[in-house]
């Protein structure tokens, strides 16, 4: 899961996919396309409806992403364009972009809808990106 800072979309989008697979089979992580929060607890807006709706990411801690998670992962869904622009620059090879999915195109197919970035906006701004992406996980759990 990759978005902008991994300090709001993506440590949610971690958390919700994490509490529908078993762990044992299915690897989740996230990541920041900028490395301005890494090694901080995602934003406490996030944290709170995570925990409003029964999820505890408060383990989690911002990291960058890097080359390196084409090889960890099979899938690396983002969050919106840009992020999906700047994860594809970094891919080494058509493998690994073919690796890159944009999450809400699990719900809308084909229309590369951004997930909003909630940071500037209010707390109901963090409840529909948790809905979207909940709803996204659902499908994502759904063929894994």
């Amino acid at each position: 899961m990759v978005c902008l800072g991994n300090i709001c979309r993506s440590p949610l989008a971690e958390g919700i996919l994490k509490s529908k697979v078993d762990p044992d089979k299915v690897q989740v992580d996230s990541a920041g396309t900028g490395g301005w929060h890494v090694g901080e607890r995602p934003d406490p807006r996030s944290i709170a409806i995570a925990r409003k709706m029964g999820l505890d990411i408060t383990d989690q801690r911002g990291r960058k992403f890097s080359t390196y998670d084409f090889e960890q992962y099979d899938h690396i869904f983002v969050m919106d364009n840009s992020n999906y622009r700047d994860v594809v620059r970094l891919a080494n090879d058509d493998s690994d972009r073919a690796k890159v999915k944009m999450i809400l195109n699990e719900i809308f197919p084909g229309e590369n809808v951004d997930v909003p970035d909630p940071y500037y906006g209010g707390d109901q701004g963090f409840e529909n990106v948790y809905n979207m992406l909940d709803e996204a996980c659902e499908k994502i759990v759904s063929w894994l």
